[in-house]
C-alpha cells in the first residue's frame, strides 16, 4: 500500500520531520485508521527515494509518541488508541456549540407512529399468544433440498436486481394457488411479492392515503394495520363487528377512501363474513368509490366446511386488493407475502414497490416457487392442518372440561380462537393479569396484536388464545392452571 507523502527537498524542514508530520496528519485525520498496517520501512524508503534509516527514525518516533505499534513477526500498524483521540473529540464537540444567542433548530420529523405488540418479554410456562406458529413443523429437510437445487441454476441472479414486483415463477404459482384455493382469477402481473403482509399494507397505504384520508376498519381489528394507517395521518373510522363479522349497515355512507377488513376469519374475534354481507360490501364500495383491503392472513387453515370465495373473487368492480402471507404456513422469519391488486393499480403498485426496496431475495423466492410447484407445499399444509386441528380440539376440550359450556368464536379456521367470558367472571384484562402472574399468557383485546378503539362490546369480556405454538399437553396444562387460578379467587 502506497502512502500519499510528498517530500520537498528544498524545504528548511528535514526529510525526517516532513515524513513525521505528514504521517501524523494522516493518522489524526482518519485517513490511516487505527489498526491499518503501515508499509515496511524498506518499502516506504523505496517509494520516497530516500535512505531506509530516515524512515526507521520516523517510525521509532511515531511509536514512541503512541501513533504506531509494532507487532513482532507481523509488521507495523496504526495504534488502536491514539494519544490525541480525546483531544480531537473535545475539539469536535466544541465547534458544534452555537455562538452566544444563536439557536440551531433541526427540522421536525413528520413521521408518527408506534411499534406493534410482540408478546410478553417475561418467561411464561404456557403462552397462548395468537400470532405464533410451531417452528418444529417447518419442513427443514425438504426446504434445504430445494435451496441446494437452486444453486445449480443461480447464474447471475445473485449479482443483479430482480423484478421489483417479485420473481415471475413465484407470482405464477401464487396466482394459480389463489384460483384453486380462494376462487380468485388473476394474472401474475397483478401479484406483487412483499416482505410479509405488513409491507403489502404499506404499499396500499402509500398509494391511497394522505393526511386526513378517511380509512374504515373493523372494531376491533389487527393492530399492525391501524397503527400503520395512523402513521400516514389517516382519519380512522371504526365499524362495529358482530357474530357475522363487519356490520356493513354501519359503514360510513360516503367519504371513505379505503376499508380494511379480515372477512374470512375476523381478527381477532374469528367471525366469518357471510356471502350476503360480502355482496352488500362490494356494492357499498362501488357506490362510495372506495378500495377494500381483504386481509386473508390465515385462510390456509380451515377445519370445518368449505371456505367461502374470497371477496376479491366476487369483485366485479375492481375495488378489492387481496393480502396474503406465507408467515403462518411457513414461518414469519421467511418474510414472504403478496399483495394482489386490481389491473388498474398494477403500474402504480409496481412503481411504489420499486421505490420501496427494489425486490426481495432471489433465493427465497425461487425456493418458495419450486416448493409450491412440486406439490410439497400442499403436503405441508395438509400436515399442518392435521396438527393444528388436534391442538384446537385439545384447547376446546380443556376449556369445556374446566369451565363448562364456554362461548367460543373463530373455531372453524385459523390459529387462534376467542373465548367470550360470562357474567360473574373477572374481566378479560383482570383474568389476563392473574394468568400472567401464574406463568400463563392469555390476552384481552388490545393486549395481543389486536387494536381496540374502546367502543367494542367485546373489549372487556373476551380473551384471545392462540394454540399453534403449543402442543396438546401444554395446552391442557395451561388451561388447567388458569382454572386453578380462577378457583382461588374469593367469591363476591
Amino acid at each position: 500500500m502506497a502512502i500519499p507523502i510528498v517530500l520537498d527537498h528544498n524545504s528548511p524542514q528535514s526529510l525526517q520531520g516532513q515524513i513525521f508530520e505528514q504521517l501524523r496528519h494522516l493518522i489524526l485525520g482518519g485517513k490511516l485508521k487505527p489498526g491499518t498496517p503501515i508499509p515496511a520501512s524498506r518499502v516506504l524508503a523505496e517509494q520516497l527515494g530516500i535512505s531506509r534509516n530516515t524512515v526507521l527514525l520516523v517510525y521509532d518516533r511515531l511509536m514512541a509518541e503512541g501513533y504506531l505499534q509494532a507487532r513482532k513477526a507481523i509488521g507495523t500498524y496504526v495504534n488502536l488508541e491514539l494519544p490525541e483521540t480525546s483531544l480531537a473529540a473535545t475539539r469536535r464537540i466544541a465547534t458544534a456549540v452555537p455562538a452566544q444567542g444563536e439557536a440551531i433548530r433541526q427540522p421536525d420529523i413528520p413521521f408518527i407512529g408506534q411499534k406493534q405488540t410482540r408478546g410478553n418479554t417475561r418467561h411464561l410456562d404456557f403462552d397462548f399468544f395468537p400470532d405464533r406458529t410451531d417452528l418444529d413443523l417447518f419442513p427443514q429437510k425438504i426446504w434445504r433440498r430445494f435451496i441446494n437445487r437452486t444453486f445449480a441454476s443461480s447464474s447471475t441472479h445473485f449479482t443483479e436486481c430482480g423484478d421489483p414486483g417479485g420473481l415471475l415463477q413465484l407470482r405464477e404459482v401464487v396466482a394459480d394457488h389463489l384460483g384453486v384455493a380462494r376462487g380468485i382469477s388473476v394474472t401474475p402481473d397483478q401479484v406483487i411479492i412483499t416482505a410479509g403482509s405488513q409491507e403489502g399494507l404499506n404499499l396500499a397505504s402509500r398509494l391511497l392515503i394522505k393526511d386526513g384520508t378517511l380509512v374504515a376498519t373493523e372494531n376491533p381489528c389487527y393492530e399492525g394495520a391501524a397503527l400503520l394507517f395512523q402513521s400516514y395521518y389517516a382519519k380512522l373510522a371504526p365499524v362495529p363487528v358482530d357474530e357475522s363479522g363487519l356490520d356493513v349497515e354501519q359503514l360510513p355512507k360516503e367519504g371513505v377512501t379505503l376499508l380494511y377488513l379480515t372477512p374470512s376469519h375476523q381478527y381477532p374475534l374469528g367471525f366469518t363474513l357471510p356471502i350476503e354481507r360480502r355482496l352488500k360490501l362490494l356494492d357499498w364500495a362501488q357506490r362510495c368509490g372506495a378500495y377494500i383491503i381483504e386481509d386473508d392472513y390465515d385462510s390456509d387453515f380451515r377445519y370445518r366446511g368449505s371456505p367461502l370465495t374470497a371477496l376479491m373473487g366476487l369483485d366485479d368492480y375492481g375495488c378489492v386488493m387481496y393480502l396474503g402471507t406465507f408467515s403462518k404456513s411457513m414461518g414469519a422469519g421467511l418474510r414472504l407475502g403478496y399483495l394482489v391488486v386490481p389491473k388498474t393499480l398494477i403500474h402504480a403498485t409496481r412503481s411504489a414497490k420499486a421505490l420501496l426496496n427494489n425486490g426481495h431475495s432471489w433465493l427465497d423466492q425461487i425456493t418458495m416457487a419450486e416448493f409450491i410447484r412440486s406439490g410439497a407445499y400442499g403436503n405441508h399444509l395438509r400436515r399442518m392442518r392435521h396438527v393444528y386441528c388436534k391442538r384446537r380440539d385439545a384447547l376446546i376440550e380443556a376449556l369445556r372440561q374446566h369451565f363448562g359450556a364456554v362461548e367460543l368464536s373463530g373455531v372453524e379456521s385459523g390459529l387462534h380462537l376467542a373465548w367470550h367470558l360470562p357474567e360473574g367472571y373477572p374481566s378479560a384484562p383482570e383474568l389476563q393479569e392473574l394468568a400472567l402472574q401464574h406463568g400463563v399468557g392469555v390476552y384481552a383485546i388490545g393486549a395481543g396484536t389486536a387494536y381496540d378503539y374502546g367502543q367494542s362490546r367485546y373489549s372487556a369480556r373476551t380473551l384471545i388464545l392462540g394454540f399453534a405454538s403449543l402442543n396438546e399437553y401444554q395446552i391442557r396444562a395451561g388451561i388447567r392452571r388458569i382454572a386453578d387460578v380462577f378457583a382461588s379467587i374469593p367469591s363476591t
